[in-house]
């Protein structure tokens, strides 16, 4: 008569607690602590029903609260499941989650509850991890991805990849073992054709994940230029008060200067740069070499230049470097405010994302903005708006390694068996993916990740 308890609220001080037990005994531990008001008893009580009443222990009154049910397999875990919502204060909390100890429960460990859901069936692996993907999620886009694998997109997508190389294995398997029935083989073109569709599948779920890095820690986002093009103003800007200094001296930026900044349902890790240019001064030609490096490692990069000047060779060489750049590109024609000088259409004539602003006044914000979210909320069509994780991209990275493996071995003609063994492999990938096949430690450490009480 196993029972876990934890509380499964946020402790800190609020209008409600909720202490939640599960196991076979739920139901009767949940009795001993909680007297309904007027006739009624808690074993009496039918699944998804509640009662107001009191909170007990020893006789003592702890608090008033509501006690709600939900019986076996009808619950989140699959078992009996007690719910008990009482007043948010922290120390009548622990009262409460004390009480259920004391009368049967032992305290929950991490992801317990929606462990045992999964170890009963109720979710698979990849639902489970949607949990917390839920509970962690920062913005529209991570809910959205949250919700669509916790109604198992992920889970049907890679069972279809997984359904494919499964024909195709039965196929190969009824050719080869049964030799006398005369069975059609396997044409290889067919085969080849089968292979690639899956890679594809999977490269695809494999690419979302960076793109669910990204939003979930943040857009890393380097703000770059020449010096006095308008930087440091275009970061204040952005963050709505004066964080970088702003001089009408060349090189005041000399370090990187970091903040965050939340644009809608995006959060942009901004990074003020110094001024990219050749200088003597040895503390400035750092600053200009973390400059460069941040160029390279930014998803978002602002390329700032001067708008009331020509631009000149240092501006060509800058455009040259942002169309060698792996990250999304928006050239900033600063200081619209003092009219702008000819050239630049040509000179940004090959990037997707140009506009014109004033860092100062603050006119063309609202457009840089909506740029942004359209970058950052475009690139999931493909994928269908899911977001892996560490694990899930593991075992898609493995799935992707053997299939490729399998082709490489078709291409050069090797035996159908070197064939037949990457393409099981592959499967093998995918069923540890949703959870049908895979070891305790994993689902451990799965797990250990959660939060108690959920």
């Amino acid at each position: 008569m196993s029972v876990i308890c934890a509380i499964s609220t946020a402790q800190a001080p609020g209008a409600i607690s909720v202490i939640r037990l599960s196991g076979e005994g739920a139901i009767e531990v949940a009795a001993r602590v909680f007297e309904p008001a007027g006739n009624k008893r808690v074993s009496d009580m039918a699944g998804y029903s509640c009662a107001y009443g009191e909170i007990k222990s020893g006789g003592e009154r702890i608090d008033d609260g509501v006690l709600t049910i939900f019986r076996a397999p009808h619950s989140y875990t699959g078992e009996n499941v007690a719910e008990i919502s009482c007043h948010g204060g922290i120390y009548v909390t622990q009262r409460v989650l004390r009480a259920c100890c004391e009368n049967g429960a032992k305290a929950a460990q991490r992801g317990e509850f929606t462990k045992l859901a999964f170890l009963n069936g109720k979710l698979s692996l990849t639902q489970a991890e949607s949990v917390m993907d839920t509970i962690s999620a920062q913005g529209e886009l991570t809910l959205r991805s949250a919700k669509l694998i916790r109604e198992g997109a992920l889970y049907k997508r890679s069972e279809s990849v997984k359904g494919r190389l499964i024909k195709l294995l039965a196929q190969l398997a009824a050719w080869a073992d049964y030799p006398e029935e005369d069975l059609p083989e396997v044409e290889l073109e067919t085969m080849r054709g089968t292979i690639e569709s899956c890679e594809r599948e999977i490269n695809t779920l494999i690419k979302s994940f960076d793109n669910g890095m990204i939003l979930r820690r943040g857009i890393p986002t380097a703000i770059i230029g020449k010096p006095n093009v308008g930087k440091s103003t275009l970061m204040n800007l952005m963050l709505g008060y004066e964080r970088a200094i702003v001089t009408d001296i060349a090189g005041t930026t000399r370090d990187l200067l970091e903040e965050t900044v939340r644009i809608g349902d995006i959060t942009l890790k901004l990074t003020d740069t110094a001024g990219l240019r050749k200088t003597n001064d040895e503390v400035e030609k750092i600053g200009v070499e973390m400059a460069q490096r941040r160029l390279g490692e930014s998803a978002l990069i602002l390329a700032v230049f001067d708008g009331s000047k020509a631009p000149d060779r240092e501006d060509e060489q800058l455009i040259e470097q942002l169309k060698q750049s792996s990250g999304r590109v928006i050239a900033i024609i600063n200081k619209s405010d003092l009219g702008l000088e000819a050239g630049y259409t040509e000179l940004c004539g090959e990037l997707t994302n140009v506009i014109e602003l004033s860092a100062k006044s603050g006119e063309g914000k609202g457009e840089l903005e909506r740029i942004i979210g359209r970058m950052f909320t475009s690139f999931d069509e493909e994928d269908g708006g899911i977001f892996v994780n560490e694990r899930q991209k593991a075992c898609l990275d493995e799935a992707m390694r053997s299939l490729t493996e399998g082709r490489t071995a078709l291409d050069m003609g090797m035996t159908l068996d070197a064939v037949t063994i990457s393409l099981e492999q592959a499967a093998g990938a995918l069923a540890e993916l949703s959870g049908e096949r895979i070891s305790e430690s994993v689902v451990d450490e799965v797990f250990s990740r959660f939060c108690v009480g959920k």
